[in-house]
């Protein structure tokens, strides 16, 4: 079973986070929702999540994946947070998977993580990431993967999923969640 960290701050973008989430545990990921300090997390909308705990329980060598959401100031919170760079850098040295949406993929291009690689993210922090950047919903390139925005958020968490567990799973989901129904 694959092992997902997936790391709150607050003003984070809903459903960037929760949408991944939930298509991760409907994939029978084991995600485990971390926040950067007790209590319950505020998103960019006022919704409060209560995380599963706390960052300071994550290790790289305990999971397969980071993912970071977008929204503002979310993305600028994960930022600041030297726990977060720090896992960051440690899931990057052991070839991990790193997933960041939205807004977050600027945090990898100032880190150094996109040098040589292609990515994407939302279109006003496209500049950041420059020429990295590649305008399409969902950009892999080795153990990196980046999506644009909550639009994306679906897309983005199948590519997780089809790199995680299987590719017949993302196919299973996509139909049980009427993903290609045109309704």
């Amino acid at each position: 079973m694959a092992k997902i960290a997936l790391i709150l701050a607050d003003g984070f973008e809903e459903i960037e986070a929760l949408g991944t989430a939930d298509i991760l545990r409907r994939a029978k990921a084991d995600v485990f929702i971390a926040g950067l300090r007790e209590g319950a997390v505020s998103s960019s909308r006022g919704v409060r999540v209560l995380p599963d705990g706390l960052i300071d329980s994550v290790n790289a060598d305990d999971f397969d994946a980071i993912v970071l959401p977008g929204g503002q100031p979310g993305a600028d919170n994960l930022n600041a947070d030297r726990r977060v760079i720090d896992l960051l850098y440690s899931f990057n040295e052991k070839g991990k998977l790193i997933c960041a949406i939205c807004a977050a993929p600027y945090i990898l291009a100032e880190k150094g993580f996109l040098k040589g690689k292609k990515a994407t993210c939302f279109p006003s922090y496209a500049e950041v990431l420059g020429e990295s950047y590649v305008e399409k919903k969902v950009v892999e390139d080795g153990n990196i993967i980046t999506s644009r925005g909550p639009a994306t958020a679906p897309d983005f968490a199948f590519a997780i999923v089809d790199r995680l567990i299987d590719k017949r799973i993302t196919d299973t989901l996509k139909k049980a969640m009427l993903y290609y129904c045109g309704c």
